[in-house]
C-alpha cells in the first residue's frame, strides 16, 4: 500500500522542486519543503514566493 502513494508523492515533490528552480528557495528548498510538509503546501509556497532577481551591474561604475 505504501508504494502506491510514495511514487506520486515523490513525483509531485520533484515537479514542485523543478518549478521552484528560479524562485527564492531554489530547487532543494521547494523539494524538501514539499517532502516534509505536503505537495499541497509546496504548491502554496511556490505561489506566494517571488522570483529571484539578479543584481543589476552598472557598467559605468565597473570601469
Amino acid at each position: 500500500m505504501l508504494v502506491n502513494y510514495s511514487l506520486p508523492y515523490m513525483g509531485a515533490a520533484l515537479l514542485i522542486g523543478l518549478l521552484g528552480i528560479n524562485r527564492t528557495m531554489g530547487f532543494w528548498g521547494y523539494f524538501f519543503g514539499s517532502l516534509v510538509l505536503t505537495p499541497v503546501v509546496g504548491v502554496l509556497l511556490l505561489l506566494v514566493s517571488g522570483s529571484r532577481t539578479k543584481p543589476k551591474i552598472d557598467d559605468k561604475k565597473s570601469r
